[in-house]
């Protein structure tokens, strides 16, 4: 199994990005997105399960949103509203049954 990420990049404070996740293999039950900034914990951002059901952490809800098309078997995550506590590296997650797969990080950077 591969995710591969892209999308990240350097914006200003109020800007948007849009990630995107594409994987290999049959479709995932659950996809979704972590970050981690420096000196911190790896934490959810967003998931969304194959039924199209979204799970958003606190701090991204209203700026943030996700979604997939399990035909390419994609997971998408719109960003706007950016703010510089956005910034960390973000990482594809997918689940299958018991397995768990991650993705290469990409970089999103929020200037003030």
């Amino acid at each position: 199994v591969q995710l591969q990420a892209s999308g990240g990049g350097l914006v200003q404070a109020g800007g948007s990005l849009r990630l995107s996740c594409a994987a290999s293999g049959s479709a995932f039950n659950v996809m979704g997105w972590y970050r981690q900034a420096p000196g911190k914990q790896r934490e959810l951002v967003a998931v969304i399960t194959i039924d199209g059901i979204p799970n958003y952490a606190d701090s991204v809800k209203g700026r943030f949103t996700i979604s997939r098309d399990t035909a390419k078997n994609t997971v998408y995550l719109q960003m706007n509203s950016l703010k510089p506590e956005d910034t960390a590296v973000y990482y594809c997650n997918a689940r299958r049954l018991a397995s768990i797969y991650w993705g290469q990080g990409t970089q999103v950077t929020v200037s003030s």
